[in-house]
């Protein structure tokens, strides 16, 4: 089976064609990171401008590196929730032409899935029943599989995304978006006992992160002698290179502690789970990755993406239609194939 796979749900447009087991025969991407780093986010009304440009030239590159034609192509797999509407009706769009004007199945594919799935992109095979923690810019969920294309939802986030927080954080501290990759670099040279922050108390399995991006600011302007109702773009121009790393060093620890507390009680709701697995741009975090490690390896399989699988890409979009289809899932007719720009896994 050969999968032509698209994901356009934010920033990057990307096309992969994925075989049996999950193997990559190609995957191209193209980043719009440069073009929003700019604005410091991702400005919607661009990001599907540049879909419409990127996206069928894109399409062509995956089936010349796979050395196959669309007549080769067995299905068509593309996200459809959740994310940005226009980026999101421009990948839509063009896989519902593909399966008209090819007959070729076609299957719609959930986002956060998809992340999860990029963990079988690698050769991995995890054992069921496992835990999934989906960290990304517009997510954060706890999410329990019991076999292939089963989810249930454990525990979201009840404001901030972890993604969104490093993205505020950075931005206080005066750092390039994306602030993930930013907060991390920063860090290398920090002390991440620096400054304690609070860890939120959050009932159940569900995640607060607004309460940390606020203490970040209210020990930034505290470090800095500076009433509470300074700016926070004021802020960057009165710390030192040191003070910025010390900042970036103990929230990124705080917020892996915060990830590990989370994972341990809901190890403790389910105990027969046998793997654990991180997926979303936030999971290429090593300190993230360490943390989860260390804590949970000794009674559990661990498992990550390879970092380049972490952030949006359709290989990984392909191999969660590739199971779906293995579990039964059926084509959908693409003249009714619509978007929802949220939507929870299911």
């Amino acid at each position: 089976m050969n999968i032509l796979a698209i994901e356009s749900s934010c920033d990057e447009t990307a096309c992969a064609i994925i075989a049996d087991e999950a193997r990559i025969l190609s995957n191209v991407v193209v980043s719009q990171i440069d073009i929003h780093s700019a604005y410091g986010g991702v400005i919607p009304e661009i990001a599907a401008r540049s879909h419409i440009e990127a996206i069928l030239p894109v399409v062509h590159q995956a089936l010349a590196d796979a050395k196959l034609a669309i007549t080769d192509i067995d299905a068509i797999a593309v996200t459809h929730t959740p994310g940005l509407v226009g980026s999101l009706l421009i990948g839509t769009l063009t896989a519902r032409t593909l399966s008209v004007i090819h007959d070729i199945p076609l299957y719609p594919v959930h986002h956060l899935k998809s992340h999860i799935y990029a963990n079988w992109l690698s050769g991995h095979n995890p054992d069921f029943p496992l835990i999934a923690l989906v960290l990304s810019g517009g997510h954060t969920q706890i999410i329990r599989m019991t076999a292939h294309n089963d989810f249930t939802i454990l525990g979201s986030t009840r404001d901030d995304a972890i993604g969104e927080v490093f993205d505020k954080v950075a931005k206080i501290l005066g750092l390039p978006y994306p602030g993930g990759p930013a907060i991390a670099q920063a860090a290398k040279s920090g002390n991440d006992q620096a400054y304690h922050l609070p860890i939120p108390q959050v009932s159940g399995l569900d995640f607060s992160f607004s309460g940390l991006k606020t203490a970040v600011l209210r020990a930034v302007q505290q470090a800095l002698n500076l009433p509470i109702s300074t700016p926070s773009h004021v802020l960057k121009d009165h710390l030192s290179a040191q003070q910025i790393a010390d900042f970036a060093a103990s929230f990124q620890t705080t917020a892996a502690k915060i990830i590990a507390l989370k994972l341990h009680q809901a190890l403790l709701d389910y105990p027969d789970t046998k793997s654990i697995l991180l997926a979303g741009g936030v999971s290429a975090n090593q300190i993230i990755r360490d943390t989860i490690t260390q804590r949970f390896h000794h009674n559990h399989h661990v498992f990550f993406p390879e970092p380049a699988f972490c952030t949006d890409n359709a290989a990984m979009v392909g191999a969660a239609a590739y199971y779906a289809i293995q579990a039964g899932t059926q084509a959908t007719d693409p003249y009714a194939l619509d978007i929802s720009p949220r939507s929870p896994i299911s």
